[in-house]
């Protein structure tokens, strides 16, 4: 018998501990999950407000087709919501909307810009996309740093609305190679396969031995990274959960076996340790401490914190000190009737005089909202050293201005502020990986893995969580 409570206790059941507890109880782990608040899935959820379903912040999911959730959707899940595709992505000025360019040929067509802008962003586009191909883009680069000069203040508006909806802060803090990647234009691989461990003649698992080679994604994507520029769609592979986000936390939830245990309103005080390394947890939970152990612990909370639960080496701590990250308000917007301004399926960037990215999500399911009325989310990157009140003031007078005559329309007036994800993907700031200084203490979340966004960041994490696990022979 087990000397130990669980195989495996997880830290915070946000997305990224609620898919860590689900493939590790899929390899025959007992799990226990531990979140401090009263309710799972973090800022993957819905909740209802006056009759109308919003979502924690709107949420375009990426890389759908063949990526990294398509990954753990099709190994360990046995419920699959139904996935809507997402649409367009529109930028929204006076006139209108334009969908925003995924490729040269439309962006030489965008007269959103000035002609001569679009000419030096094509340019400019295309010896990123040439130097990527072939290794040579520096990737601490600043998309400030590389645009050309000349630019109008347009055109350097609407890049620095673009730029904090991919790396969550502006174009002097986010990379080249950042913009490539999180726009579509280039594709982040997926591990490689880690469920398989085919042995090769030297022992060696199938990973190890193409460490060091170009992986098979890697030398397809510079291969088609170029033909790619004329053809590629946005929109790529990327959806909607029919019925909401909590529909998706839903199915993890319905997919997770009986030897997974989830504990809400249970904080964890402490990380317990010894020479050997971790080895179980202090809860505190309705005014008592419960002490808890296991074999391996996987934290998935804000990495920043981390320190308050153990003692950590000072070089890591003073790593994760690096961690950047970025507060979002969220207007959602209860509308009486559908207004023609959102009569299309995707979303859309506002960038003059102050920038956000909206949804219109009841377009995708008409049960989000009441019966003939809409439901509109709009999220801006807000200054954390502003006044909050002022900032939601301002928030929604760019709506107004953006959109003539919604206010109107408008019966329910909903605002979230939230950390969208744990760590900013900026130049200088900290990504930690799945190893913690400490034995048998792993990390997961999207602090810890830098590809892509939201619910897909999660899902790479969890990803490299396995790879390493098994690298480590815990799995």
């Amino acid at each position: 018998m087990s000397m130990t409570d669980y195989d495996v206790i997880v830290i915070g059941g946000g997305i990224s501990g609620l898919l860590s507890a689900l493939t590790l109880s899929r390899h025959g782990k007992s799990v226990l999950v531990l979140e401090k608040n009263s309710s799972v899935g973090g800022n993957c959820n819905s909740y209802t407000v006056d009759g109308f379903q919003v979502d924690t912040g709107p949420h375009a999911i990426t890389h759908l087709r063949e990526g990294p959730l398509r990954r753990l959707i099709d190994e360990y899940f046995t419920y699959v919501p139904v996935f809507l595709d997402y649409g367009t992505y529109y930028v929204r000025t006076e006139k209108g909307l334009t969908k925003i360019p995924s490729n040269i040929q439309d962006f030489v067509a965008f007269d959103v810009l000035p002609r001569k802008d679009r000419l030096l962003l094509s340019q400019a586009l295309t010896k990123a996309l040439t130097m990527n191909a072939f290794g040579m883009l520096d990737g601490n680069q600043s998309v400030y740093d590389f645009l050309p000069k000349g630019l109008s203040k347009d055109t350097l508006d609407f890049v620095d609305a673009i730029a904090p909806f991919l790396s969550g802060r502006s174009m002097k803090e986010t990379s080249v190679k950042r913009v490539l990647y999180g726009s579509s234009f280039v594709r982040d691989s997926v591990s490689e396969d880690i469920f398989k461990d085919e042995a090769v003649p030297n022992g060696n698992s199938y990973t190890s031995a193409l460490t060091g080679m170009l992986t098979k994604y890697q030398l397809t994507s510079r291969l088609t990274t170029l033909g790619r520029l004329a053809t590629n769609r946005v929109a790529y592979a990327q959806a909607y959960p029919r019925g909401g986000l909590k529909s998706l936390l839903n199915s993890v939830l319905y997919s997770m076996p009986a030897n997974v245990s989830i504990k809400t309103g249970s904080g964890v005080s402490a990380i317990i340790s010894d020479n050997d390394g971790a080895k179980g947890v202090s809860v505190d939970s309705a005014g008592d401490t419960d002490t808890y152990t296991a074999d391996i612990i996987i934290y998935s909370g804000f990495l920043k914190h981390l320190h308050s639960l153990i003692s950590l080496p000072s070089d890591f701590k003073e790593d994760l000190s690096r961690i950047e990250q970025t507060l979002s308000l969220t207007i959602w917007l209860g509308l009486s009737e559908k207004m023609k301004e959102f009569d299309y399926m995707g979303s859309e960037v506002w960038f003059k005089n102050g920038a956000y990215w909206a949804m219109p999500v009841s377009n995708y399911d008409p049960a989000i909202a009441p019966k003939g009325k809409q439901l509109v989310g709009f999220t801006f990157i807000i200054d954390d050293k502003k006044n909050i009140e002022s900032e939601k003031k301002r928030a929604l007078e760019i709506i107004m201005r953006a959109v003539p005559g919604i206010d109107k329309k408008i019966e329910m007036t909903h605002y979230q502020i939230t950390i969208p994800e744990k760590a900013a993907v900026t130049i200088n700031g900290f990504i930690a990986g799945q190893r913690s200084p400490v034995r048998n203490l792993y990390l997961a979340g999207t602090d810890t893995d830098n590809r892509s966004m939201g619910v897909t960041r999660a899902a790479y994490s969890v990803l490299e969580l396995l790879k390493v696990l098994k690298e480590d022979t815990k799995l």
